[in-house]
């Protein structure tokens, strides 16, 4: 027998829910600390200009219309939280936290050997993206340093649409 709604317990399914999302939303991306070391949420750190010409990488997004986007970024930069900044259409539903392929990227040739190899959880999520290529990688696994200088990555034409259509990316 079910007791379902004698006790209500759709309503604390729901709140088990929001609880949930909750957690999740404090608990996942990336965390880090500036020079003041003040601790930064994801995409935070990204919002802040290289403090000096040593912490300059110069990367170029190229999006789906094949337009080049030239822009200055900084170690320590997180690729998809950098696109953002700059307006660049780089979905990122899950907001780094590895759970979707919506920042999927093509490197380029030499600066795809400079990064670390994927994780079995990145190439779990890049099984999942459309036009998947060798030189594939989740741009919010793309953490720039100096061996990045010039990197160059690659807007796939399709993504994995997981915003109601027609929405733009904005910074968070």
């Amino acid at each position: 027998m079910c007791y379902c709604n004698f006790i209500g317990c759709h309503s604390w399914f729901k709140i088990g829910i929001i609880s949930i999302r909750f957690n999740l939303l404090f608990s996942l991306g990336p965390r880090l600390k500036d020079k003041s070391n003040v601790t930064l949420q994801g995409g935070e750190y990204e919002m802040k200009n290289p403090e000096s010409e040593e912490d300059k990488v110069n990367v170029t997004y190229i999006d789906r219309s094949g337009k080049r986007i030239p822009i200055c970024g900084k170690v320590g930069d997180n690729a998809m939280y950098l696109a953002h900044r700059y307006g660049i259409e780089i979905e990122g539903a899950c907001e780094a936290s590895l759970a979707c392929c919506t920042c999927h990227v093509y490197v380029d040739e030499e600066s795809y050997d400079k990064i670390p190899p994927p994780t079995d959880k990145e190439e779990d999520m890049l099984d999942m993206a459309p036009l998947l290529k060798p030189n594939s990688r989740l741009s919010c696994q793309i953490i720039l340093n100096k061996d990045l200088e010039g990197i160059e990555m690659v807007v796939p034409k399709v993504t994995r649409n997981f915003y109601v259509d027609g929405h733009v990316p904005k910074p968070h």
